[in-house]
């Protein structure tokens, strides 16, 4: 054992993203250290008043209290995002674990429409493992390849969640990747998870489970306990997922922050018990503002602080996105809250 730490020592001296000394699947925050989640915003380019690098972002998780500019930028492997990528990037080839890289718009590949809008990817063994959905088209890269950052994800803001789940809670993840049906362009799931993992296995094959109803939502636990909420639609659910379930479901009001193209934006909507509105700009601490047209996230808060629901997502409040699958974690917890609902700067109601 002491052989072990001392090579962990020396690897970490060597390589500061040093992964392989972390004794279970975890998201990593920007020290390398387990973390039960993290959120990350990457700042657009274009922001009111200035032209950033179109890498730099704000990174959250439950050490601190608000969105927090980090020293690295998106591109780096140092980052968060990076470190807890270079774990997939290190054992992909492993019949120990397994894993999922999927897209809507995945790197090299022609984009294809008949697949949910949703991008993500994750990695777990028999203990435990880490789920990180994103908004960010051709991204990560093939496993070959290592870690990089595509620069078309440069021109606009974009969201980053990691969470670590326990094994058992990804036989419930299997389950809500069915209905979303997301375009996997590279897997490993072993015969070993076959039995837990059946949809898992099914889609990483190029088939298409079947599911009965038409959504799904389920209740997810992190490995510290912080629960979590899954919206997981698929395409025969033609609705806005925001105006008509997530909003109803949570009982609140939303303010929703997602890209709107001028042809196919959906306005904001206020015809059923629980209103949902467009934002229009969203401000950032450091003085950092601008509008929801260079923003390529999708997120929501409540409008009354009292609800605190806070969901990060898959989909547009688009026309378009009605007719494809998808979905949102949400949840309740005050600093998540805080830091979205306080960078909520302007939003147009109905």
């Amino acid at each position: 054992m002491r052989l072990f730490w001392c090579f962990c020592l020396i690897f970490l001296y060597l390589f500061p993203s040093g992964s392989l000394c972390v004794a279970n699947l975890t998201c990593l925050n920007e020290e390398g250290k387990p973390v039960d989640w993290f959120m990350m915003y990457k700042l657009p380019k274009y922001k009111r008043g200035e032209v950033g690098s179109g890498v730099d972002y704000m990174y959250l998780d439950p050490s601190l209290l608000n969105w927090q500019l980090s020293k690295y930028t998106v591109n780096m492997s140092e980052g968060a995002v990076g470190r807890t990528l270079s774990q997939l990037y290190h054992r992909y080839e492993s019949n120990s674990s397994a894993y999922l890289l999927y897209n809507d718009a995945p790197p090299v590949l022609k984009y294809e429409n008949n697949y949910g809008h949703t991008k993500g990817a994750l990695l777990f063994d028999r203990s435990q493992g880490f789920w990180l959905t994103h908004s960010v088209p051709h991204f990560p890269p093939f496993p070959e390849m290592g870690f990089g950052y595509p620069s078309t994800g440069k021109l606009f803001g974009q969201t980053v969640q990691c969470t670590t789940y326990s094994y058992k809670q990804f036989q419930k993840i299997s389950q809500q990747l069915a209905y979303i049906n997301p375009r996997v362009y590279n897997c490993s799931v072993p015969a070993a998870y076959d039995t837990d993992m059946a949809a898992m296995a099914q889609i990483c094959a190029g088939k298409t489970p079947f599911v009965a109803p038409r959504r799904k939502l389920e209740k997810l636990e992190s490995v510290q306990g912080e629960i979590f909420l899954s919206f997981a639609k698929s395409h025969s659910y033609v609705d806005d997922i925001y105006t008509g379930w997530v909003a109803q479901t949570l009982k609140t009001d939303l303010l929703v922050e997602t890209w709107q193209r001028e042809a196919h934006q959906l306005p904001s909507n206020c015809s059923l018990p629980f209103h949902v509105m467009n934002i229009k700009w969203v401000r950032l601490p450091e003085n950092v503002t601008f509008s929801s047209y260079e923003d390529h996230s999708k997120w929501c808060v409540a409008l009354e602080y009292k609800a605190q629901w806070t969901c990060l997502g898959d989909l547009n409040r688009e026309s378009t996105q009605a007719f494809r699958g998808g979905g949102l974690i949400c949840s309740q917890n005050p600093a998540i809250y805080k830091a979205f609902r306080q960078a909520v700067a302007w939003f147009k109601s109905c």
